[in-house]
């Protein structure tokens, strides 16, 4: 059995990186902050309050291409964490990779905004959120990809994508 991925996706503030945490540690599987695989310059223009372009995120996404496929290719099975706000970028991921499953963690931009109030510490600014949503194309039809509403406790969504997974057949 080859390794797999699953890429946990959405707006910032949607909860990628704590549902994803949550989600490998109930999995069994290798966690992945897509958020440590930015180059320096990504994280010094989006502190600036910048947000990144298409130019900037190339490098970023083939990173967590390369993770998907290192994870595939030593029968590994990892969550890892990207916005993907964008088909291409899905698409840029999924290239020479078999077994990713995206996971998208959909939930209305006042949700986001209150969850985005409450956080501390992040490089991610509040005016960016209305960004983000502009870029989103909602990943709906796509093969391979599950939407999971965020609304409730992280738990509940933790459960809510598991089940998914799950019932998905994507969890090896």
């Amino acid at each position: 059995m080859a390794g797999s991925s699953v890429i946990v996706m959405g707006v910032c503030a949607c909860g990628k990186s704590t549902v994803g945490e949550h989600l490998a540690k109930k999995l069994g599987r290798k966690f992945i902050d897509g958020d440590d695989l930015h180059p320096r310059a990504n994280i010094q223009k989006m502190s600036s309050g910048q947000p990144l372009d298409d130019e900037d995120r190339k490098p970023w996404l083939e990173r967590i291409r390369d993770a998907a496929y290192s994870l595939e290719s030593k029968n590994e099975h990892g969550i890892i964490v990207c916005s993907a706000l964008k088909k291409k970028y899905r698409d840029q991921i999924r290239e020479g990779n078999h077994n990713v499953t995206f996971l998208f963690l959909d939930g209305n931009q006042e949700l986001i905004l209150e969850r985005m109030r409450k956080r501390q510490g992040h490089f991610m600014k509040e005016n960016m959120v209305k960004s983000q949503f502009e870029t989103l194309e909602r990943p709906d039809h796509e093969p391979q990809t599950l939407v999971i509403n965020i609304d409730g406790e992280i738990s509940d969504v933790v459960e809510r994508a598991a089940a998914g997974l799950t019932q998905s057949q994507e969890v090896a």
